[in-house]
C-alpha cells in the first residue's frame, strides 16, 4: 500500500483510491474512492492541532483498521492500493494520508510510504509537524 497526490504520475501497478472529499477535474477514469477516510467538513477551517484531533477521533477512531485494509485491497483488484488526495510532497503542506499511514502502522504494523519517498508512520513525508515530535 502507498500514498500519493492526485497529481503524481503512478505506474500501472498502482490502483488510485481517492480519500479526499472531492476529485480534481479531468482525472483519468479508473480511480476508486474510499470516502470513509476523507476528512470531515471542518478540513478547510481547522488549524493543525484541531484537524489532527478531529481526524483521529471522528474519522479514524470510528473505523476498524482490519476492515479498512480489507476494503482497500479488494478495491485494488490485485494492484497496489494507492491512497491519494490533493497535497503534493515537497512543499510546506501536510496531509491526512500521512495520518492514515501512521494509524495503519500503529494498529497493524503495515508500512505505508508516500510513492517515491522513504518513510512511513512517524517518518511519512506528509505527516503534520505536530505529530513528528
Amino acid at each position: 500500500m502507498l500514498t500519493a497526490s492526485w497529481y503524481t504520475k503512478l505506474p500501472d501497478t498502482c490502483q488510485v483510491i481517492g480519500i479526499s472529499r472531492g476529485t480534481p477535474r479531468g482525472m483519468a477514469k479508473g480511480y476508486r474512492q474510499y470516502k470513509a477516510l476523507a476528512p470531515g467538513p471542518w478540513f478547510r477551517t481547522a488549524n493543525e492541532e484541531e484537524y489532527i484531533e478531529r481526524y483521529f477521533g471522528e474519522i479514524l477512531g470510528r473505523l476498524d483498521p482490519v476492515q479498512v485494509v480489507a476494503d482497500l485491497m479488494s478495491m485494488a483488484g490485485g494492484k497496489t492500493p494507492t491512497l491519494v488526495c490533493y497535497e503534493r510532497p515537497g512543499g510546506a503542506d501536510w496531509c491526512h494520508r500521512a495520518m492514515v499511514s501512521l494509524w495503519l502502522q500503529q494498529h497493524l504494523g503495515i508500512e505505508v510510504p508516500e510513492y517515491g519517498h522513504d518513510g512511513f508512520g512517524l517518518g511519512h513525508v506528509m505527516l503534520p509537524p505536530l505529530l513528528r515530535g
